[in-house]
């Protein structure tokens, strides 16, 4: 990921400068969206792991981070 994360601000630098040809900026546009794709997993999978508890010690967790808790345990 962190070669993605290099490449994708070499290609900005470059943008700012002296501008991108079609290939680089095609490269750059797919190189943000898998990045996007990866941190947005990431969350998910933080999130999925979380619960929620109120002051008396019940489990007051939200029904949806529920379902992708289950989801992320059967797959």
């Amino acid at each position: 990921m962190m070669d993605k994360l290099q490449r994708i601000n070499e290609l900005a630098k470059k943008q700012r400068e002296v501008g991108l040809n079609n290939a680089e900026k095609v490269e750059q546009q797919v190189l943000r969206e898998d990045y996007l794709r990866e941190i947005r997993g990431q969350v998910l999978h933080t999130f999925s792991g979380m619960k929620v508890m109120d002051p008396d010690g019940n489990d007051v967790t939200p029904e949806k981070v529920r379902e992708l808790k289950q989801t992320d345990e059967e797959e």
